[in-house]
């Protein structure tokens, strides 16, 4: 079994940055894509960025030049940079890895103040 550790959410003002982690532990034996969600209020999940094993990448539309989604495989760890923040950003981010068994990790909320 693998385990997801996040952190790095907060409370920002619009135009601010955070920078999200996501640690993988536990039974993984090989490099697997990764990638953040996230949940607003009300709202069903959403992808925001994914990332592969030999590191590229994928956008929402939203995000696009806006968040920066990285990896360090030796660490099995997986970031997520986020800058020119917007109060839509406001939402529970989780961590995702597709391992042998697909895990999710337990969110860390992320809000933007207007």
């Amino acid at each position: 079994q693998v385990q997801l550790v996040e952190s790095g959410g907060g409370l920002v003002q619009p135009g601010g940055s955070l920078r999200l982690s996501c640690a993988a532990s536990g039974s993984i034996f090989g490099i697997y894509p990764m990638g953040w969600y996230r949940q607003a209020p009300g709202e069903q999940r959403e992808l925001v960025a994914t990332i592969t094993a030999r590191g590229s990448t994928n956008y929402a539309e939203s995000v696009k030049g806006r968040f920066t989604i990285s990896r360090e495989n030796a660490k099995n760890t997986v970031y997520l940079q986020m800058n020119s923040l917007k109060p839509e950003d406001t939402a529970v981010y989780y961590c995702y890895i597709e391992s042998r068994t697909p895990t999710w990790g337990q969110g860390t909320q992320v809000t933007v103040s207007s």
